[in-house]
């Protein structure tokens, strides 16, 4: 019974000898340097002592993935309040534009508040690179949380349009301070095998707070609705309060024991988790011993391949996602709806638009397990510039009470946008980027995502009202297809991949280090 559970090991120089490569002169390096073995993880005791190892049990691996998933509990519950600030406006604006309200607006401030949001979003991108490297991703997320509580307060007890615009600035810079944290903490925390899925969570979590701030929008006053929305990013700080620091970044700022007994708790003591330990705190050990260098050479390493290639990708990926015109919709639903849908209520249909994209959001969850991001990246694009080609043709081309197929094309659009598009790019951001640069990597792209949002969210209504509803999904339509061709020559697979390996990817023939092709 116990040799079907065990695998006898015979020496930990054994047990890495199935590696490639690159990691065994890796691992066989951090153990022949003496100076280094007080910064190597310790081995388990059975393994010192000569004994077998144990190979993880179902039960064993259900508890770990149960301590990763309650350690991202904390982005998922935040990133609610990113997709409540992002769906406020769509409820927000018919109700602020009605004659029932305390704050009359024109249609010109209604644009500002829809679209003020965003460029703090990307101010607060560029501050998260230098703010989670200094202090840490649980500190920050803690601290925004709070910032995020005091936005939806101030937006609920708003009684001018100028305090209104303060809420949605506030607001705007939390989202912007989380949205490269989170995804960068949940590649950090997570195991490989279900990493894409609990990143896959974020999008979900946007989604879920699109479909609750539209609901409680279209039933309850925009004021009361803006102070339930605080309680959100509150109870995402009971959970931040318990949850781990990253180990890579622990490992980074010279804490070796804390990062071991961190990662152990989060992966436990598995062979592929031990050899990926080793690795890491490797690294991270000759990192610090050139850290003068590393400050010398920062402009050097940002234009090194090594990082500009996956920067180049993942902007234009960006670029692609946001021009599929997504928060076009989701900023302007009930307005779309109205006007291209005659015979549907547009805030049923809203809601209706909402709920589709939560499923499609679980959806993708598991979907992510399975099969590849560049295959899924890949069918969503060309099937998002599809669906956005038919529905420029049906508002054209189809009469007055046939409009409900718009609806129906919309939903279908909606489908598959989240078949990939829309989840991808989030997920690439906190895998792409070497170790080193991932800060202001996942800052950059992030920031740039942003100003992208804020562009399609400014200029929507324009393009909509100077060329038409329709023309105006066919240049959505024309950008989705050609994105697809990009995607197919240049997107590069991670699925399942360490994240030293897929840095590892993107070197070239300088960095005197084995390329793994992805």
């Amino acid at each position: 019974m116990e040799g079907k559970s065990c695998v006898q090991i015979k020496s930990y120089a054994d047990s890495i000898g199935s590696q490639n490569m690159s990691e065994k002169s890796e691992l066989n390096g951090a153990v022949e340097n003496g100076r280094n073995e007080s910064k190597i993880a310790t081995l388990p005791k059975q393994i010192a002592e000569g004994e077998p190892l144990l190979e993880e049990t179902r039960k064993e691996k259900a508890r770990l993935r149960l301590k990763q998933a309650l350690a991202i509990g904390g982005p998922f519950i935040i990133t609610l309040g990113v997709g409540m600030t992002s769906g406020f406006s769509a409820v927000l604006l018919p109700q602020l534009m009605s004659n029932e309200t305390t704050i009359q607006i024109t249609q010109d401030q209604s644009s500002w508040i829809a679209s003020l949001a965003v460029p703090p979003m990307a101010v607060g991108c560029i501050l998260s690179g230098y703010l989670m490297e200094e202090f840490g991703r649980r500190l920050i997320q803690m601290f925004t949380s709070m910032l995020f509580v005091i936005a939806w307060v101030i937006v609920s007890v708003s009684t001018s349009v100028e305090v209104l615009y303060v809420g949605r600035i506030v607001s705007g810079l939390s989202a912007g301070l989380l949205s490269p944290l989170c995804l960068v903490y949940i590649a950090e925390v997570s195991d490989p095998v279900i990493r894409g899925t609990f990143l896959a969570s974020i999008p979900l979590a946007i989604s879920t707070g699109v479909l609750v701030s539209h609901s409680l929008g279209t039933f309850l006053n925009w004021k009361l609705s803006a102070a339930i929305c605080a309680v959100f990013p509150l109870v995402s700080y009971i959970f931040y309060y318990f949850a781990p620091e990253s180990p890579l970044w622990l490992a980074n700022k010279g804490y070796t024991k804390k990062a071991e007994e961190t990662f152990r708790y989060l992966r436990g003591y598995s062979k592929s988790s031990s050899d990926e330990l080793h690795i890491l705190l490797n690294r991270t050990t000759k990192a610090k011993d050139k850290s003068s260098e590393i400050n010398k050479e920062t402009v050097k390493r940002i234009l090194s391949p090594t990082f500009l290639k996956p920067l180049i990708t993942m902007l234009v990926l960006f670029f692609i996602q946001q021009f599929s015109g997504i928060n076009a919709v989701i900023y302007y639903s009930v307005d779309i709806l109205k006007s291209t849908t005659s015979n549907v209520n547009e805030y049923l249909a809203t809601i209706i638009v909402d709920i589709l994209r939560v499923i499609m959001s679980v959806t993708m969850c598991f979907v992510m397990k399975k099969y590849n991001r560049r295959s899924l990246a890949l069918f969503s694009t060309i099937a998002t510039g599809i669906s956005l080609l038919l529905f420029s043709l049906a508002f054209r081309f189809l009469p007055q009470n046939y409009s409900w197929v718009n609806f129906v094309i919309i939903s279908l659009y909606i489908c598959c946008v989240y078949s990939g598009l829309v989840q991808i790019p989030w997920i690439l951001t906190g895998e792409i980027f070497p170790t080193t640069m991932r800060e202001i990597g996942s800052g950059g792209c992030t920031c740039f995502a942003f100003l992208m949002f804020f562009t399609v969210v400014k200029t929507g209504p324009v393009m909509f009202s100077e060329i038409g509803t329709g023309n105006g999904f066919l240049v959505y339509a024309v950008i989705a297809l050609a994105g697809s061709v990009f995607i197919y020559f240049f997107l590069p697979e991670t699925k399942n991949m360490t994240l030293q390996k897929i840095g590892d990817g993107y070197k070239d023939d300088n960095d005197n280090k084995t390329v793994t092709k992805v």
